[in-house]
């Protein structure tokens, strides 16, 4: 076993430097390349268009890149981005309604007797519940109102009764995108379909998607252990900033958000200087450019949101948390690091690559392949996001007999090998091959590079610094990362969450039974 591993590791290392050679030849031209195929303009409302000719195939995909996410939430609406990304398909005031007039005064109605059922909700002393089921009833009264105007889904059914593929969007802690793959002859269409509903955005049925949202938490978090190990380890490691916060919203917090709050997020966050969309495929900019600027300049114009203000304040002393229950051991740690901006950024990418980019990592040959400690194991950075300071993450699961310690141990020797002895030559130089392959193989496809295209315009102001990173990976040497790793890696400036395993309650009491017998 030992042998064909290794003759794996040297044919994949002999492939990939024979790829970053070229690569590394032919950098420039690329650049270059790009250079003449992308059109990059900001429209007067101060959206940003990105367009790449890619003739190979007559079609086109595209990326809408929102710059704001989880982390915007106001305070004591969270949840707020994630459930105005669900509303973005409700479709506007063309789409999704057979009588939108009829419809708008039917919302309204809806909206006041939500506030009205919630003004009595919420009284801490003196609420009648008599009155409350009568504004209840009252609520869904207007809501079937409301809804025989609704024509359910249309939005997606335009798009992929026109060819539309992989239509998708995501919340991210930083971000919010939308995207999607269509026939190039169809690109008209689809200006005209994600303008609208970046301008003329419809609450409609927002107390339903809310429900939803509220059953995607009871998914993604209340029921699943790994889902609450992560929230309870955030809410730990952040004291201060909104990083800490639930991504998908405290329950109570997403069981009060009601639409005129969303449409004031969008109001805020849906301006034209807050919006990349890139679009890359079998287009020419020329024609696409017209018709781009048509359809998006109808986007409301407004200054770009102010960045957060708040600094999470240095983190001093060493914090725990421990989840008792009848389930998996898992374990996770976490160390603050700068945002994205930092100057070590590339060395962080180095860390992650050599201690946990596949069997060939330290990682994976310390903990599960010699030791046989954990069946999964990996570290991570930056999270849960990039655009504010985040952490550097360790997460694994044990092996059947092992323990949540016996696999932070081993964690932490392999940290201890990082900050004490530099990483091999070997190492350092797969690092920046991968980094090159990586990037290679991110551009091959349309999604992909337009993906790319749109966050790092957003990010960095500038397309071009996604082949600029290259250089400062090059630049990455051994003792940056033994520096990086000193100083992060300080248990002072370590957080740990673990899920300990229990036996179930009924369980536990049977044992003592049979015991004192």
């Amino acid at each position: 076993m030992q042998s064909r591993v290794f003759s794996w590791f040297w044919k994949g290392l002999l492939a990939l430097t024979l790829a970053a050679t070229a690569w590394g030849g032919a950098q420039a031209q690329d650049l270059k390349s790009f250079e003449q195929k992308i059109t990059t303009k900001v429209l007067p409302n101060g959206l940003t268009v990105v367009i790449c000719e890619r003739p190979e195939a007559p079609v086109f995909s595209f990326s809408t890149f929102i710059d704001a996410g989880d982390v915007n939430d106001p305070a004591g609406d969270s949840g707020l981005a994630h459930m105005f990304e669900h509303l973005a398909f409700k479709g506007t005031s063309e789409i999704g309604t057979n009588n939108y007039e009829a419809e708008k005064a039917a919302l309204a109605k809806v909206e006041a007797a939500n506030n009205a059922y919630e003004a009595e909700y919420l009284k801490s002393v003196g609420r009648d519940e008599a009155k409350l089921a009568d504004l209840k009833k009252a609520f869904k009264a207007a809501e079937a109102d409301a809804h025989q105007y609704v024509v359910p889904n249309q939005f997606t059914d335009v798009a992929e009764r026109n060819g539309a593929t992989g239509v998708n969007a995501f919340t991210a802690m930083d971000e919010t995108v939308y995207f999607w793959s269509m026939p190039q002859n169809r690109l008209e269409l689809w200006a005209w379909l994600e303008s609208g509903r970046l301008s003329d955005v419809v609450p409609r049925e927002f107390y339903k998607e809310r429900d939803v949202v509220m059953e995607e938490r009871r998914m993604r978090t209340d029921s699943s252990p790994p889902g609450r190990l992560i929230e309870q380890f955030l809410a730990t490691a952040y004291v201060a900033h909104n990083y800490g916060r639930s991504g998908i919203g405290w329950p109570s917090e997403v069981g009060q958000i009601n639409a005129t709050e969303a449409m004031d997020f969008h109001k805020k966050y849906y301006v034209g200087s807050n919006i990349v969309v890139s679009v890359v495929g079998d287009i020419k900019a020329s024609e696409a450019l017209p018709i781009l600027e048509r359809y998006f300049s109808k986007v409301p114009a407004g200054p770009k949101p102010a960045d957060m203000t708040t600094v999470e304040p240095k983190q001093f002393a060493e914090k725990t948390v421990v989840i008792r229950e009848a389930t998996q051991p898992m374990f996770v740690e976490g160390y603050h690091r700068p945002d994205f901006r930092d100057p070590d950024e590339a060395v962080y990418d180095a860390i992650s690559d050599i201690l946990s980019n596949g069997r060939v990592s330290r990682l994976y040959r310390s903990l599960v392949r010699d030791q046989q400690i954990a069946v999964e194991v990996e570290g991570f950075s930056p999270f849960p996001g990039d655009k504010y300071p985040g952490l550097y993450c360790f997460f694994a699961i044990p092996a059947p007999q092992h323990t949540t310690a016996d696999v932070a141990t081993a964690i932490h020797t392999e940290i201890d090998k990082l900050r004490n002895a530099d990483v091999t030559d070997d190492e350092l130089a797969m690092f920046k091959t991968r980094t090159r392959a990586d990037l290679l193989r991110g551009l091959a496809d349309n999604q992909g590079l337009a993906n790319q295209l749109a966050q790092y315009q957003s990010r960095y102001g500038d397309w071009r610094e996604l082949f600029l990173q290259l250089d400062k990976v090059d630049k990455v040497t051994k003792a940056d990362i033994r520096r990086v790793a000193n100083k992060v890696f300080q248990p002072s400036n370590r957080t740990s969450a673990w899920i300990e395993t229990v036996a179930p309650p009924k369980a536990a009491n049977a044992q003592k039974d049979g015991g004192a017998q």
